[in-house]
């Protein structure tokens, strides 16, 4: 099931920032905890493909790729004949796809939650949080996916590993079904990926209602909702750890998106 915090001050912050799991049999501090930040409490969780296409998505995710593999090879030759690629080069550059973004970092999830393209709505509503933990996910996959995270020793799957697995968008449909739901972690394409400690939950065609299959299948996810009352000053919280624009999306960019915030006059 899904858990629901509410955090309203900057103690009960704490929880969500600072929280690892102790693993015995390393000594170490360590979870495999991944987090996804939303400046609204009231968005559901849905992929860009399904909010662009919504019904149609079945039918015109491969045209779109296949499009976006054409006009795209030009800039970036790697992706041609890997749709996996495909899919990860086109999410980061704002193509709808069945991927959904999230972070290793919870200060990076902070950040999308604290953060209004237009500054004067930061008090108009709740921002929120969502954790999901990986291990968990995973190891409800099907057998195949298990055999190959256990040759490789890791529970994430890259983009060969997964291309290993299944080499087609039916084929990770047919496996899935509307019950399981697997972790990637992209290739170091930009800085911009690297700075964010990006993954990407890989969403069967089949999974029509994502949160519906977190709260039946799933005992650790969480949902944080931060009062909107909270946002500015975790937002200059955030500010004080490094955690801007300037960060998130390194270059001019994200140079300009910091100083317009930081400069911004509140009524």
């Amino acid at each position: 099931m899904i858990s629901q915090i509410r955090i309203e001050t900057m103690d009960q912050l704490t929880e969500l920032v600072a929280e690892q799991q102790y693993r015995p049999e390393l000594k170490r501090y360590r979870d495999l905890h991944i987090y996804r930040g939303e400046s609204n409490a009231g968005y559901t969780l849905s992929t860009s493909l399904q909010r662009n296409c919504k019904g149609l998505s079945r039918q015109l995710e491969l045209p779109m790729l296949h499009n976006f593999t054409k006009y795209a090879v030009l800039e970036e030759p790697m992706i041609d004949g890997n749709v996996w690629k495909q899919m990860i080069v086109g999410q980061h550059h704002g193509f709808p796809t069945r991927l959904l973004d999230w972070s290793f970092s919870p200060l990076m999830a902070l950040h999308f939650a604290a953060t209004e393209s237009n500054l004067d709505r930061m008090e108009a509503h709740d921002s929120v949080v969502w954790r999901i933990d990986v291990h968990e996910l995973h190891d409800r996959l099907p057998a195949k996916y298990q055999q190959i995270m256990d040759k490789y020793g890791t529970t994430v799957f890259s983009v060969d590993m997964l291309r290993e697995a299944c080499a087609s968008l039916e084929q990770y449909d047919a496996d899935m079904g509307e019950n399981n739901m697997l972790v990637i972690e992209p290739p170091s394409l930009d800085r911009r990926i690297i700075s964010q400690y990006s993954f990407f939950s890989v969403v069967p065609m089949g999974m029509k209602n994502i949160e519906q299959f977190l709260d039946v299948n799933t005992d650790k996810t969480a949902r944080f909702v931060i009062a909107k009352e909270l946002r500015w000053q975790v937002r200059d919280f955030l500010d004080h750890q490094n955690i801007t624009e300037r960060m998130v999306y390194p270059g001019l960019d994200g140079l300009s998106q910091w100083l317009g915030r930081h400069y911004y006059v509140r009524e």
